[in-house]
Parts: structure tokens; C-alpha cells; sequence
């Protein structure tokens, strides 16, 4: 492996976060264990200074087979997934974390049965990735304990809404070829509430043996904190997995009353036709969205997805 000296430039990839601790890799697979420091300059503003998927300038400090440096240079994102900081709790002041950056999509992985299906959570997820204008896959996980009839219902309005949907049994290997298909040369972050599978998917997707070294690698013998926060990994086929921590409950960061119709597809060829052009399509009369789902041409889950989404945002435009 390639040796870069003390006080040259590295510029890489942060591939894994540990408890203020990087590790950055170059395009020549050269690794750098780094840290951030007072003049670290971002071109992100008020958000996580460095997350898993950052292109990042090092300045290193300490050569060997991974070097020690200090990141002096985080580039802009195109992408990220984000949640909101708790002020109170939040020893750095950063208003929003950067979970991942510069992924090409989501993989939002739920669980057919134990817990069973949440189609809130799938809701919430979506609205995200449109906001973002970023393709998503809904992974639905434990499909071998499943009742498949009512998984297809469950699942057909997101089919028909032409979002990609993966059912997968990660323990028994069913439906990975098509989700390696779905993933293959892309930059996919999974996300997803705790106990829905995630890991087993992704040890599964990048082999078992990738996670163990990752485990037990030098990295981790040189201090770096025991909780990870994201970890970029490899996949055999091209591409990477950005394996996420579990979050019980996604916040939907920038997103207001006033903009959150905009989120919903099935909505906007029929806004047109609601009696108010501002309308919230919550409790106004003549609203022909709400009259849809009353007809069921728009799907009447989504539609209480929607209000429960609503109550629980800020207003704005």
C-alpha cells in the first residue's frame, strides 16, 4: 500500500465515522485516519462539519500503511440525509446532523413482520427522498414470515406511485439478486428503525468477512470510539453501502406545512382542482384531494399519512 509522507496533501473519501475519529480513503486505497481541527473550513454551512461520504482535503501528519492527518478542506455535498440536532444535548451547537453525504440514493429498509410493516415510517422516508429529488428503494425485509398477499397490497400504492420496492428475506438469501441489481454501481445509504434487519441485509450484500475486518481492523486499534456512527462498505458487485445508525424517528429538516403537498405525487395533478389555490388539503371545502381519497383513487393511507405528517411540521412556505 501506498505510504504518503508527513505534510503532504491526501484527498479521499470519509468512508467511516467514529466518535469524532475519520477514516479517509484516497483513489489509490491508501487510507488515513484523521481528525478535524479549529481551522477546518467546510463548504456545507451550518450543518455536521464531516459525514460518512464527504470528499474531503487532508493535510497529513504521520506516514505508515494508514497515515494520521487533520481534514482542513470539506467539499460540498450534492446529497446528504440529515436529521435535526437537540440544541440542549448537542455539545457542538450544529442545528443539523449529516447522517450520510453524497449518496446517488435511499434504501429505505423496513420489515414485513417482527416489527410488522410501517408504512408511516415508509411515508416519512419518501417525503425525504423527494424533497431531495433522490431515487429511493423500499427494502421490505423478513419476507420469509411473512403473509406475501397482504405485503403486495401493503406495498402496491408505492408501485404504482413508480417507486422501486424490493421484497427480500436477508436471512434466507431470497430477493438479493434483485436488490445487488438495484444497487449495483450507486451510492446507496440504508436507513431504517432498529430491529427491521438492516444489518444482516448489508452483511448479506457486502459478505460477512468485509464487516468482521472492518471489526477488528488497525483503525479501531488506534482509538477510535466503539459506537459508529455511518460506515461506507464496498459491495463485491460495484458500489457502496452506507450502513446508518437506527433512528426512531426521522426528521423531515426543511420541510413546512406550506411545502409538504408538493411531496406527495398522487397530489399534484389534482391540486388544480381544489376550490383554494393555497389549499392545505386538510380541512377545506372542495378540496379535491381529500375527495379523492375519499373515493380511494388516491390511496387513503397515504392521504392519513399525509395529515399526521402535517400536524406534526412547522408552518411555512
Amino acid at each position: 500500500m501506498t505510504r504518503k509522507g508527513s505534510g503532504s496533501v491526501l484527498e479521499g473519501l470519509v468512508i467511516e465515522a467514529r466518535g469524532g475519529m475519520y477514516l479517509v480513503e484516497d483513489e489509490t486505497g491508501h487510507r488515513c485516519l484523521c481528525s478535524t481541527f479549529r481551522g477546518t473550513k467546510t463548504e456545507n454551512g451550518d450543518t455536521s462539519l464531516v459525514a460518512v461520504g464527504d470528499r474531503v482535503e487532508v493535510a497529513v501528519t504521520a506516514s505508515g500503511d494508514i497515515s494520521e492527518g487533520a481534514i482542513r478542506l470539506v467539499r460540498e455535498r450534492h446529497s446528504s440525509l440529515v436529521r435535526r440536532r437537540d440544541l440542549r444535548r448537542n455539545r457542538s451547537r450544529e442545528k443539523t446532523q449529516v447522517i450520510a453525504a453524497n449518496i446517488d440514493q435511499l434504501a429505505v429498509v423496513v420489515s414485513a413482520e417482527e416489527p410488522p410493516l410501517n408504512r408511516r415510517m415508509v411515508d416519512r422516508y419518501l417525503v425525504f427522498a423527494e424533497s431531495e429529488e433522490m431515487p429511493v428503494v423500499v427494502v421490505v425485509n423478513k419476507m420469509d414470515i411473512a403473509d406475501r398477499e397482504r405485503v403486495g397490497k401493503l406495498m402496491a400504492p408505492y408501485r404504482g406511485l413508480g417507486y422501486s420496492v424490493c421484497p427480500v428475506s436477508a436471512s434466507k438469501g431470497e430477493g438479493m439478486d434483485a436488490l445487488e441489481s438495484m444497487l449495483s454501481g450507486k451510492i446507496s445509504a440504508f436507513s431504517g428503525h432498529s430491529g427491521v434487519g438492516k444489518s444482516t441485509l448489508i452483511n448479506r450484500l457486502v459478505g460477512e468477512e468485509v464487516l468482521r475486518t472492518a471489526e477488528v481492523s488497525a483503525v479501531t486499534q488506534k482509538g477510535m470510539h466503539t459506537t459508529t456512527n455511518a460506515a461506507m462498505l464496498p459491495l463485491p458487485g460495484g458500489g457502496f453501502v452506507i450502513d446508518t445508525p437506527g433512528l426512531r424517528e426521522f426528521d423531515l429538516d426543511g420541510i413546512t406545512r406550506g411545502n409538504l403537498r408538493f411531496y406527495f405525487p398522487e397530489f399534484l395533478d389534482l391540486m388544480g382542482s381544489c376550490a383554494f389555490s393555497s389549499c392545505t388539503h386538510t380541512v377545506e371545502p372542495g378540496c379535491a384531494v381529500r375527495e379523492a381519497a375519499e373515493r380511494e383513487e388516491v390511496d387513503p393511507e397515504r392521504y392519513e399519512s399525509y395529515l399526521a405528517i402535517y400536524h406534526t411540521l412547522e408552518e411555512g412556505r
